[in-house]
């Protein structure tokens, strides 16, 4: 018999990345919560790499922080490397990345849900989403027990469904052996939802002990340790190294004499795969010139053995595996703990989805993570945090937050994921960005906490001290403007040194800086050291003007593009029954149901004379009163 056990303002099902930042954001907002997962010891699970971040991920976890999210804190205390990446490019594409010690960064995790008031945790399978005239109204678990709500978060990652699979071997499993959640896909499907069957995969771990670094390149974490949450400046760690070796010519003979044994090729596997994270097996055949690939072996923990070997993801039987990995320079005697695996599960097509990650069909449902057909924590977690906002925004009947494509990679992901759907599990890219200048991963906390604040997730101590960074930046920017240095030989012969052109006379150290081959180090030397002491502080001020010219020009764009987005279009109308739409533009339009005239040109299919055509329409809807006829 079911019984009414609970009831809450927002329930989450599922534990994982996306389903924590969902949790926290709706407790922390002042909302009764509850997270459930299928096992309270997956709890921000790295099922896969141990790490966070890394290319346009970094962003993704710094604008998660500054909206008052957990995963950047949460890096910071466990982390056991860091290094930025892309730092010989500019700094629109540096990336923070560290390597996490993932049973810390779980358990940390679960810690801080446990203790944050206002939020339960529940180990329990949801099998069943309750709705009632359109609306959700709770949830019923294996157990058969219900938990009303007023609103829901689907954040199951990879679990719905899941099947793993090495080699000719497959069983019902969710990651690292946790159970698979059966029942929902089932309940989706019948609430209206349309669903995908997609695939990831991981390497197998391997014993430290069996390993010969002396054949391997070390890899250090950078000396200058640079945080990923804004809340903190620096951080004094011991670092670990990683180690880089290399695929061989017998590694890939080893893989083709084998590719019929593969799921991949066999036909075993159903789900469509991440285009830019292949397997092994997939790398040597789609790239039949390489003689060899990288393998990054990194350590998934000080107090483990277990080494992640980044690079040789597969499902190839363990015979072969055993046989691949030792044919790679330093792995000739290693002996695999946890085998390769390829794992399978449902996700929905995300364009069922508002840009407020909001069900179309069912008010108060909304999904973040894996379950939307993304790829990765990072992705996970922004989308959760975003979830977890509008899940209480729709409790209190305020807007909704929707990011812009011109105001974070988050909007970047969303809106991509929303409007265009995705047919592979999607990754986030920095070359997805349009205004990836505007984007920087140094300068999220200046475009979003302003916005965290106002929706109630970021705290009063918080704000106050991005404020006064906020003034010591502007403070040291107008400082530099005033500050003129005269044409005296020591600078002469000091910009001489630094391959500067000379100056013949007075020149402002904000005009300096902006030589290429200055830095603010350089600033500091020739004008003496302003008030600012924080690293972040002189980062923030050393790029906002060395780069003013290209800001400035991408902000026009991104004005244009906001104009295009400010063009709302009413709900409900039937694009069917505009004259002048091509047919394919009438199915996509009816699909997706756009929230603006700039998303409309998003979707694919749908062509700038559609989007004229459109916008003629709505013309004429407005001189009628907004009534929508043909």
């Amino acid at each position: 018999m079911r019984l009414n056990v609970g009831n809450y303002d927002i329930i989450v099902v599922g534990g994982g990345h996306a389903g924590c930042e969902a949790a926290l954001a709706g407790a922390r907002m002042g909302f009764k919560t509850a997270v459930f997962a299928t096992n309270l010891d997956n709890i921000a699970l790295l099922a896969c790499n141990p790490s966070i971040g890394g290319t346009s991920k970094g962003h993704l976890v710094r604008e998660v922080d500054a909206l008052g999210g957990q995963m950047g804190l949460n890096i910071d205390k466990c982390f056991i490397q860091v290094r930025m990446l892309n730092t010989a490019k500019g700094p629109a594409v540096h990336s923070l990345r560290a390597q996490a010690d993932k049973h810390d960064y779980h358990r940390l995790m679960k810690s801080t849900l446990e203790n944050q008031p206002q939020l339960d945790i529940i180990q329990g399978e949801v099998t069943e989403i309750l709705e009632k005239s359109g609306k959700v109204t709770g949830v019923v678990t294996a157990l058969g027990d219900i938990y009303s709500c007023k609103a829901v978060v689907v954040a199951t990652g990879v679990y719905l469904k899941s099947r793993i699979i090495i080699g000719e071997y497959s069983t019902n499993s969710g990651p690292n052996g946790f159970f698979p959640a059966n029942e929902l896909s089932n309940n989706l499907r019948d609430l209206g939802f349309r669903l995908q069957r997609f695939k990831t995969g991981t390497p197998a771990r391997i014993d430290g002990k069996s390993i010969d670094y002396e054949k391997m390149i070390p890899q250090h974490g950078d000396e200058e340790i640079i945080p990923f949450s804004f809340l903190n400046d620096t951080i004094e760690r011991e670092q670990v190294p990683c180690w880089l070796t290399h695929t061989t010519k017998k590694t890939h003979e080893i893989i083709r004499e084998n590719l019929h044994r593969s799921p991949m090729y066999s036909g075993s596997i159903e789900g469509i795969g991440a285009r830019y994270c292949p397997s092994i097996e997939d790398k040597i055949v789609r790239f039949s010139d390489k003689e060899s690939h990288q393998v990054f072996i990194e350590p998934e923990g000080r107090h483990t053995n277990e080494m992640y070997p980044q690079g040789l993801s597969t499902s190839l039987p363990i015979d072969v595996q055993r046989e691949m990995y030792r044919s790679v320079p330093g792995l000739e005697n290693v002996r695999i703990m946890r085998p390769a695996y390829a794992i399978e599960y449902d996700c929905i097509d995300s364009k069922d989805l508002k840009l407020s990650l909001e069900s179309k069909a069912i008010s108060g449902l909304f999904f973040a993570g894996q379950i939307n057909g993304s790829s990765g924590y990072e992705e996970a977690a922004a989308q959760g945090i975003i979830a977890g906002i509008n899940a209480v925004q729709y409790i209190k009947g305020d807007e909704p937050l929707i990011l812009d494509r011109s105001q974070a990679y988050v909007g970047v992901l969303i809106d991509d994921l929303v409007t265009k759907g995705t047919n592979e599990p999607y990754r986030m890219m920095t070359s997805r960005a349009e205004y990836r200048l505007l984007l920087r991963q140094d300068n999220a906390d200046m475009r979003l906490t302003e916005i965290g604040y106002k929706i109630g997730l970021v705290d009063n101590k918080r704000y106050d001290w991005f404020m006064k960074k906020c003034e010591r930046v502007e403070k040291e920017i107008n400082r530099l403007k005033d500050f003129i240095l005269s044409p005296t030989q020591e600078i002469i012969n000091y910009l001489e040194k630094r391959g500067s052109s000379p100056i013949k006379s007075g020149i402002t150290l904000y005009e300096l800086l902006k030589r290429p081959e200055i830095s603010y180090q350089d600033i500091e030397y020739l004008g003496g050291p302003g008030e600012i002491k924080l690293r972040q502080d002189r980062e923030q001020v050393e790029v906002s003007i060395k780069y003013e010219g290209y800001i400035k020009k991408q902000l026009r764009q991104a004005n244009q593009f906001k104009k295009m987005e400010s063009k709302r279009i009413p709900e409900g109308i039937d694009y069917s029954k505009i004259s002048g739409l091509r047919l394919e533009a009438r199915q996509k339009l009816n699909q997706v149901k756009p929230e603006s005239i700039g998303q409309a040109s998003r979707i694919s299919g749908v062509s700038p004379a559609d989007i004229s055509v459109l916008m003629i329409y709505l013309e004429k809807m407005r001189r009628d009163g907004g009534r929508d006829g043909a």
